[in-house]
């Protein structure tokens, strides 16, 4: 055969795939059926459910910063380390906002069984490890759980939960507001300057207060859900006005970089699913089980 034949070929059997693999998408919604096969193989079949929420977020935030901070921050993740990222997902835990306009809450069962059901779909899909990213603090618990309940009945599949982003991080940018700042407030304010400034409203962020009320008088170690409103009537905790894009940029470049980490640990695991397994088979027989 001759030399230029060869090389024709060798482009058409090694260099043409290897092209389409790093250029495909790593979003679900955009691949086709026979890419989306690919990019399941190319990411090992560690797939990322992004969740966040609809809600009020201030007087100058959107309804779904949540949604798009984290999907934001997902995104830039990927482009390290590879992975398939689910579509906008917004069905979590939001019960404590639900007098604000715009909030969409879902009954917990439904929570619970939407999110069953998705996780079994990517599992059913190839994504054998489906790494859950959250982005809203209302979730915090809501996820855990659910990961635990994973060991319920057996399943041929590993979901990990990644929970919201470490913030004392050596050079981070001192906060103006550190003792108030948990909910559209300087952080996720300058975080939103970077994902989406087009939807911030700085000269908003002060038509409404976002201190705490502090109206309800219990031991440390009480818990009640009605915690949240009885410190922040208005959901608004913080000073969004004190938002800059420099804390903005450091935090979002160290939450992708997080995300990153925890796919390319997910994608090395090899001991879960065994672990799993074996565990599934102990239930079966508990008697037998060495004491």
């Amino acid at each position: 055969m001759p030399v230029l034949n060869r090389l024709i070929l060798a482009l058409i059997f090694f260099v043409i795939p290897a092209v389409s693999q790093t250029n495909l998408s790593p979003k679900w919604e955009e691949l086709t059926a026979p890419d989306f096969v690919q990019a399941v193989h190319q990411s090992q079949g560690v797939c990322v459910l992004p969740i966040g929420i609809i809600e009020k977020h201030g007087p100058h935030l959107p309804l779904g910063t949540d949604l798009l901070d984290v999907r934001f921050a997902v995104m830039n993740a990927v482009q390290q380390e590879y992975a398939v990222v689910f579509p906008e997902y917004y069905f979590g835990q939001i019960f404590e906002a639900q007098q604000e306009p715009g909030t969409v809450a879902y009954s917990l069962s439904t929570q619970l069984t939407l999110l069953q059901e998705t996780v079994k779909e990517m599992a059913r899909n190839g994504c054998k490890k489906v790494l859950i990213v959250n982005g809203h603090g209302g979730n915090e618990s809501l996820l855990p759980l659910f990961a635990q309940a994973q060991l319920a009945t057996p399943r041929d599949y590993v979901v990990y939960v990644f929970g919201l982003p470490r913030e004392n991080v050596p050079g981070r940018p001192p906060l103006k507001t550190p003792k108030n700042d948990m909910h559209a407030g300087e952080s996720e304010t300058s975080h939103m300057l970077i994902a989406r400034p087009d939807l911030v409203h700085l000269d908003r962020a002060d038509s409404e207060s976002g201190a705490d009320q502090n109206r309800l008088q219990l031991p440390e170690s009480v818990y009640t859900g009605i915690w949240w409103y009885a410190k922040f009537p208005d959901h608004y905790s913080g000073v969004g006005s004190a938002a800059t894009k420099q804390l903005g940029e450091f935090d979002q470049k160290t939450w992708s970089s997080q995300i990153a980490e925890a796919i390319k640990g997910v994608k090395a695991d090899q001991q879960a699913l065994n672990l799993q397994n074996e565990f599934f088979e102990k239930t079966q027989h508990p008697l037998d089980t060495k004491q």
